[in-house]
């Protein structure tokens, strides 16, 4: 065979590994042996695998033009692949190709792979070991187990690219042992009893083959599997080599029936079968079961025990059939029975197909017994004289009666509304119905007039509500929440009476039928109670928090909870200080945790705080507001009054001419700046003798004279009188300046004057 013109060099060769993620590149050089420059087109044949894999749906192309005996430049290849790339083994076909300069050399195909590795498995290096498996598969294009067969018999090829002999061992760390056989090649010893080929044995940079066979489980289900292969190498024990095959087991639906008959010949009871179910394919039956009458009328029901079956591959399972005939009347009195046909019919929830054909099934309902025959005849007599029963009901109709008479409940709350219920039999008859209500004040009867039908008040209704009274039984009339109007406090005495038309059409007369009397008490509302209210201690600071502490009793009733603090003089502290809450527990987030249920719905908060704003003597009440619409409320004071003192007052600074020295030396003729500074709320600042009454905060200037005071005090008094007043002072002494010293005259001395010489 002649050799080709033209060699084609990949790099690397056979086959590429990668995570899903990365890019991988190949390289391909071209070397023209022939005699002649050629144009050599390069393109790839992917599979429908690897396009999905790359995401290439027209592989990359290149064209090269190669003198004789020339070799072409580096070309390269990026094979990116997909982040969400699946483990396994792709393949695809490098073809070079020169349809003009060797037709008959070319097109020369160059087969590839392409192998996805698992994140987990460590970075392949140059020299490290290496394995593949063949056939290769991947998620697209799995190995198919056939089910005539009992294995699948997997090649794995390891390369020891190391430069040490180096033994691997094969595991399958996703499957249990019976899944799997792992046949490591013979050494030759085996014979001998020496030892167990338990590895594979390889020299440097050779290979070597394990034969790995998958013989799945009998009740293994159909789909595809994916185990994880691993190689340990004895020298690099840390060295993690994985790779995943692609097992699909296909789909077996063979579900074996049987109808086994137990009674079919039944006269009350119903007919019995036994369907007895063997799952002898490989996907898990969910199963139900109906009966299709083979007949023109369906006379019958059935029931399934179970109704519905779950098998598992391999499994067996019995459900039980009755069917009972229907309806009684169809039993046939005379003869040989009534023949009832009808087909068993099994359903596959997913739609599974089922093989087997069940056979058609009957069973023969008895005639009836000769005492129902005898029985029928006499019920026929019972029948004529139970027309001549009713025809002289019709001539002495039965009276009207009153039953049930009775309100919504006997204890009701003021504000809640007593209604009335009772049952008129025979209310046709009825001509009107009267109401009496006995209370602490008079009340008019209610009457209802029955003449013309049902009153409009008892029988009318809107689109949202049912009407009072209805009807039921056409002479049984039924009335619920009729409303009275009561609703204020204090113990009622119900009473109803019906009159009613009594005997023939013509001859009747009137009559009367009364319900028992009863009696319902409407009790005062309830409201939330202030039980306890106290402060923490009796006297404060101005400006302090006033801790507040209080217990509610009905605390779900609790609506609103306002605290005020009243002077001795009848003025507010401030404005009141609210609280809300919302069935027992306070809407503030801020005061949550203060406030806690103890028991029996009472609510006790702890340590509410409210600022002192205001010195002076307070009393200080709680007021608990009702969520019931409840127009009495509950309050309570403290026990004794709170004191709030004001803020203690201080002289910050009293300075004469910037200096605070008590002795002061001024002189006569000179000014002299007073400057002060006092802090306090509720005070009197007085300078003496010279001024008087000044503002806490000023300055003044003064001459220093002989009249100047000696002493100047500035005196700060609290006015209403809780504080003791304070004063600082200065001693001054006025200093008189000496006369000034006369300066001495000295005379003047004219200046001689230069005579003129001529």
């Amino acid at each position: 065979m002649q050799a080709s013109p033209l060699q084609i060099i990949v790099k690397p060769s056979g086959l590429q590994l990668g995570r899903s993620g990365e890019t991988i590149e190949l390289y391909i050089v071209v070397f023209n042996r022939g005699n002649q420059s050629a144009v050599i087109n390069l393109t790839f044949i992917y599979g429908d695998e690897f396009k999905n894999l790359t995401g290439w749906s027209s592989p990359p192309q290149a064209s090269l033009a190669i003198d004789p005996q020339q070799a072409s430049d580096e070309i390269k290849f990026d094979l990116p692949i997909p982040v969400d790339a699946l483990p396994g083994t792709y393949d695809y076909t490098l073809v070079v190709d020169a349809p003009v300069h060797y037709p008959e050399d070319t097109p020369i195909n160059v087969p590839l792979q392409l192998k996805v590795l698992l994140q987990e498995q460590t970075v392949v290096r140059v020299n490290d070991p290496t394995f593949s498996i063949k056939p290769s598969s991947n998620a697209n294009k799995p190995l198919l187990f056939n089910n005539n067969e009992s294995s699948l018999p997997v090649q794995v090829i390891v390369e020891n690219r190391t430069n040490r002999v180096d033994r691997f061992r094969l595991t399958c760390p996703d499957l249990d042992e019976d899944w799997f056989t792992i046949t490591y090649p013979t050494t030759g010893v085996e014979g001998l009893g020496l030892s167990e080929v338990s590895a594979l044995g390889l020299n440097p940079n050779s290979q070597g083959q394990i034969l790995l066979t998958f013989h799945p489980p009998g009740d293994t289900l159909a789909g595809i599997y994916s185990p994880t292969i691993r190689l340990y190498s004895e020298n690099s024990p840390d060295l993690v080599l994985l790779d995943l095959v692609y097992i699909q087991i296909p789909t077996i639906y063979r579900l074996d029936a049987n109808v086994q008959t137990l009674l079919a010949q039944v006269s009350r009871s119903p007919a019995k079968y036994e369907l007895s179910l063997a799952n002898q394919g490989n996907v898990v039956r969910e199963l139900t079961f109906n009966l299709v009458s083979r007949d023109e009328e369906q006379l019958y029901t059935y029931q399934f025990q179970p109704h519905e079956i779950r098998l598992l591959p391999t499994k067996n399972s019995i459900t039980n059939l009755l069917v009972k005939p229907k309806p009684w009347w169809r039993r046939p009195w005379l003869g040989g029975g009534l023949v009832i046909n009808f087909q068993l019919n099994i359903q596959d929830k997913e739609n599974f197909p089922i093989s087997n054909t069940l056979p058609q099934l009957s069973f023969v309902w008895k005639p009836r017994p000769l005492w129902q025959l005898l029985l029928l005849i006499l019920i026929g007599l019972g029948l004529l004289g139970g027309i001549g029963f009713i025809v002289w009901r019709l001539l002495h109709p039965d009276p009207a009666r009153l039953e049930d008479f009775a309100a919504n409940s006997s204890q009701l709350v003021e504000g809640q509304e007593v209604t009335l219920g009772w049952k008129v039999e025979n209310y046709p008859q009825l001509k009107r119905l009267e109401l009496n209500i006995k209370g602490q004040q008079p009340i008019e009867p209610k009457i209802y007039d029955f003449s013309n039908g049902i009153p409009e008040e008892l029988g009318k209704s809107d689109a949202n509500t049912t009407p009072p009274c209805v009807v039921q039984q056409r002479k049984e009339l039924i009335c619920n929440n009729v409303k009275t109007g009561i609703k204020a406090q204090g113990k009622y005495n119900f009473e109803l009476k019906g009159f009613y038309r009594q005997g023939a059409p013509l001859f009747s007369r009137l009559a009367q039928t009364e319900a028992q009397p009863f009696q319902v008490e409407i009790t005062e509302k309830p409201i939330a109670q202030v039980l306890d209210f106290k402060t923490d201690k009796t006297q404060y600071r101005k400006g302090d928090p006033i801790n507040l502490s209080w217990k509610v009793g009905n605390s779900l009733l609790l609506r609103e909870v306002r605290i005020t603090g009243n002077a001795e003089d009848g003025t507010l502290l401030s404005q009141p200080f609210i609280y809300k809450f919302n069935q027992g527990a306070i809407a503030d987030p801020k005061l949550q945790n203060q406030c806690k249920e103890i028991e029996n719905q009472q609510l006790q908060c702890n340590n509410i705080s409210i600022p002192a704003l205001k010195a002076g003597k307070y009393t200080f009440l709680i007021t608990a507001l009702s969520n019931n619409g409840s127009n009495k409320n509950s309050a309570k004071k403290t026990e004794s009054a709170i004191e709030i003192l004001p803020k203690p007052f201080r002289i910050v600074s009293f300075t004469i001419n910037g200096s605070d020295q008590p002795n002061q030396e001024l002189k006569e003729g000179t000014t002299a700046t007073l400057s002060w500074r006092v802090e306090g709320e509720d005070i009197q600042v007085k300078l003496d003798p010279i001024i008087g009454n000044v503002q806490p905060v000023g300055s003044q200037q003064l001459l220093v004279n002989q009249a100047f005071p000696s002493q100047i005090k500035l005196q700060v008094t609290d006015k209403s009188g809780k504080q003791p007043p304070q004063e600082k002072a200065f001693a001054i002494a006025v200093i008189t300046p000496p006369p000034p010293t006369p300066t001495p005259t000295i005379p003047v001395v004219p200046e001689a004057t230069p005579v003129p010489r001529f």
